[in-house]
């Protein structure tokens, strides 16, 4: 590998960990809004109305937002090709996992069963959003986002759904938070026990709070 070609291969796995930065702090305060859904639907409806209405957030953070979505899941996709073609020598390749953990080598499978997941999110939400403002013009109703919200988990199948993919995004964190720390450099013979201990951590509190969610709307209603 050519000097050029290894620092286009750092700076693109650079951008993958910032853009991934990125999605990980979204989780988390999308987490801490839905959660508010469960300790008092009246302030969820507050925060969400404001989140909804906002011109900062509407203008700007959400078109961030989709556009580190997209560049994320391409750029891994991008990676993953780049990766198995680079590979002129095929180690351990009867035996693979005494280089890598399975999380590790499936990280597109679960990539992609994460994007799946985000578009029946955007279908059941984002899409219904943007029809209830911009399309019908619709008054605004601050009061509206609890009853959405629950509506949606009113069918078994569809919350099965979301619990799956949340697993896979357990799966897709377990190393995806350690990976991006060590791309940009703060991943040090220090200091990556503390952050795979984290990591771990994370993996497992989000998506379980997530999941928590959906179950507690699901099963809180008269079906």
């Amino acid at each position: 590998m050519s000097s050029v070609s290894f620092y286009k291969s750092i700076g693109y796995k650079i951008l993958m960990a910032l853009s991934g930065f990125f999605l990980m702090f979204f989780l988390v305060q999308h987490l801490t809004i839905n959660m508010l859904s469960v300790i008092s639907p009246e302030i969820f409806n507050e925060v969400s109305h404001f989140m909804g209405t906002n011109p900062v957030v509407q203008f700007l953070l959400q078109p961030v937002l989709i556009f580190a979505v997209v560049f994320h899941f391409i750029m891994g996709i991008f990676l993953d090709i780049r990766n198995r073609k680079s590979r002129s020598v095929k180690y351990a390749y009867n035996n693979p996992s005494t280089n890598s953990n399975w999380v590790s080598r499936n990280m597109i499978f679960s990539g992609l069963t994460v994007l799946a997941f985000l578009a029946l999110h955007f279908i059941d939400f984002w899409i219904p959003e943007m029809n209830y403002k911009y399309i019908e013009f619709l008054p605004e109703d601050a009061t509206r986002y609890y009853p959405e919200l629950q509506h949606k988990f009113t069918q078994l199948p569809r919350v099965i759904s979301y619990v799956v993919s949340f697993v896979f995004l357990s799966l897709h964190l377990l190393h995806g938070f350690q990976s991006s720390f060590q791309s940009v450099g703060v991943a040090t013979n220090k200091s990556r026990l503390t952050l795979h201990k984290f990591g771990n951590i994370f993996a497992v509190i989000v998506p379980l709070g997530f999941v928590f969610v959906a179950l507690f709307h699901f099963l809180t209603q008269s079906h």
